[in-house]
């Protein structure tokens, strides 16, 4: 019963409204995945860039939210551009509720100056959201006594929604300065898998921006680097205030989010994980180290 209780309070909104807002998942370390933060991302690195995230959303509660993703970028000199391809997969109720999408990027880098450059970029997605309505348990079923034993007279809806979907963003970064803007959901894709209800996703604008500053002399590698995000998503707003802290291969971090959470990070840069073509790709390489 406590299973079928916890997979009726995660869907009750999909069975009680006609109209329905969805949320975008949100991962903890932002950078770590780049292009899912900012579509301008694609490519910033120079060099070939792979990224796996996963997150577990209230793990001590069954049957919450599992998020995964993994991209590929890369830049292209030939067209002065970077390309990506991001897939990621939320699971909702054990499995009950999943949306899929698969992506394409693209991100062109223009030079006004040999100090300053811009990346304008793009994404397409491929959107695929599903319904297992045989877990789903409703008010109808539940006897005082016996628990879920009766047949619903619920209607069902579809089952499957496909969907496509437009992003865009702009970055711009100098030597220690770096920000960037995106928008998501252009299009505002129905997700809908009621029949005649509407489930409208809301556009989400990300701004994003920080600094590298060096600290001591040059040899002792040591730099501070505070940072700003903030994201609105229809009535949902957040934001974000970290700083990280680089000495030689060691980085540590600290975020503070809206009053009610703490971000830490721990990591290594050295060799081929530390960009010397963008400085601000130190940055954005060193969290999936």
């Amino acid at each position: 019963m406590k299973k079928g209780y916890s997979v009726l309070l995660l869907l009750i909104s999909m069975i009680t409204y006609k109209t329905v807002q969805a949320q975008d998942p949100e991962f903890t370390q932002f950078y770590a995945n780049p292009l899912y933060l900012n579509p301008a991302f694609a490519g910033s690195t120079i060099c070939p860039r792979i990224s796996i995230n996963y997150r577990n959303q209230w793990p001590g509660i069954s049957g919450t939210y599992v998020t995964t993703s993994a991209s590929i970028d890369r830049f292209v000199y030939k067209i002065k551009s970077g390309i990506g391809l991001l897939v990621m997969q939320d699971k909702a109720g054990q499995g009950t509720l999943k949306t899929t999408n698969i992506s394409g990027l693209y991100s062109y880098q223009w030079r006004p100056t040999r100090t300053v450059s811009i990346n304008v970029g793009f994404k397409a997605t491929y959107g695929e959201k599903s319904l297992d309505w045989s877990k789903l348990t409703f008010g109808d079923q539940i006897d005082d006594k016996r628990g879920f034993v009766y047949n619903t007279n619920e209607m069902q809806g579809v089952s499957k929604k496909s969907f496509v979907d437009f992003s865009a963003g702009l970055m711009a970064f100098t030597k220690y300065f770096y920000g960037g803007f995106a928008v998501d959901h252009l299009t505002q894709p129905d997700e809908s898998l009621l029949g005649g209800g509407q489930s409208k996703l809301p556009m989400k604008f990300t701004g994003h921006a920080g600094a590298v500053i060096p600290v001591g002399d040059k040899a002792s590698q040591t730099s501070v680097s505070p940072n700003i995000l903030y994201q609105q998503q229809q009535d949902f707003k957040q934001m974000n205030l970290g700083v990280y802290v680089t000495k030689g291969i060691l980085v540590g971090g600290f975020w503070y989010r809206n009053s009610d959470a703490v971000i830490v990070l721990l990591g290594i840069q050295k060799g081929a994980f530390k960009n010397q073509n963008l400085n601000t790709g130190r940055l954005f390489v060193r969290h999936s180290s």
